[in-house]
């Protein structure tokens, strides 16, 4: 495939129903990358929004996060990509209503490797989407934590990219290749690419270290900063263990209530609809 010279096909070009496809990625692990993908797309989901999950990282955390054991895990990203399969085939839906998943495997983690020496190597997962039917209305592609082939495919195939980043005195060390490899995508393959948010995660009011952090970052990346703050909160932690997103785990701690923030102000950034998700977030947990 040459390089694009427009906006490469993505999931609405060939129904043009309006599917929002989005990258969660940073180079980094142990940021709230996985967390945030689970959750958000849970109270998306909790207001009727359409949602899929592509977990595309070879840990395959977002699988677990939703109770599903590697030894239950059929087709998923690795056939995606590689088997010419369609999403509607091997997306699985998930205990909470309109969220939908395309689960991890241990063979993605050859993936790297295979994608070397392929054919339109960074385009496989925009191919998957443009082939597949769209039903969906938002897609996060849960990313692994390191600027590789796999997550360059998500960055070929996404509108736009959300960006967690833990509250920590290295924060923005981190961002420079990940600014830098985005610049470079921009260029080459996918001309509309933008951040669409950064997520600061794991914060703590009490700690001026905290405070300080997240000045420098809103400094540096001005109104891309989301208002919502995911706090440290260990609910969060511990919800994963339970197979199940913190908006289910525990709907009222303040990880959940934040991650329904969060959606509530992606969704007034997009179209103005921040009352629904808060009016009809009792849905998710009952």
């Amino acid at each position: 495939m040459p390089e694009t010279e427009g906006r490469p096909e993505t999931a609405n070009d060939k129904t043009g129903h309006e599917c929002r496809v989005l990258a969660v990625v940073n180079q980094k692990g142990g940021v709230g990358k996985t967390t945030t993908t689970v959750n958000l797309a849970t109270a998306m989901a909790a207001v009727g929004k359409r949602v899929l999950i592509v977990d595309a990282d070879p840990q395959g955390n977002a699988s677990t996060g939703f109770g599903i054991a590697r030894a239950e895990r059929g087709a998923g990203c690795y056939e995606l990509i590689f088997d010419g399969m369609r999403i509607e085939d091997i997306a699985v839906p998930t205990m909470i209503p309109n969220l939908s998943l395309v689960t991890s495997s241990a063979d993605l983690a050859g993936a790297e490797i295979q994608l070397v020496n392929t054919e339109n190597r960074e385009f496989r997962m925009q191919q998957a989407f443009a082939r597949s039917a769209h039903d969906y209305d938002l897609i996060l592609i849960d990313c692994p934590p390191s600027l590789n082939l796999i997550t360059l495919n998500a960055l070929v195939a996404a509108h736009g990219l959300l960006v967690p980043l833990q509250v920590e005195f290295y924060a923005l060390e981190g961002m420079t290749s990940l600014l830098q490899t985005v610049d470079a995508v921009r260029e080459r393959f996918n001309p509309t690419l933008a951040i669409e948010g950064v997520i600061l995660t794991m914060y703590d009011k009490r700690n001026s270290l905290s405070v300080a952090v997240e000045r420098d970052v809103r400094a540096y990346f001005g109104d891309r900063v989301f208002t919502t703050v995911i706090p440290r909160n260990v609910r969060v932690s511990e919800a994963p263990s339970h197979g199940k997103p913190v908006l289910l785990y525990d709907l009222k701690c303040p990880g959940s209530q934040a991650y329904l923030q969060l959606a509530s102000e992606m969704l007034r950034r997009e179209n103005g609809q921040a009352n629904a998700i808060i009016t009809t977030a009792k849905a998710v947990g009952e």
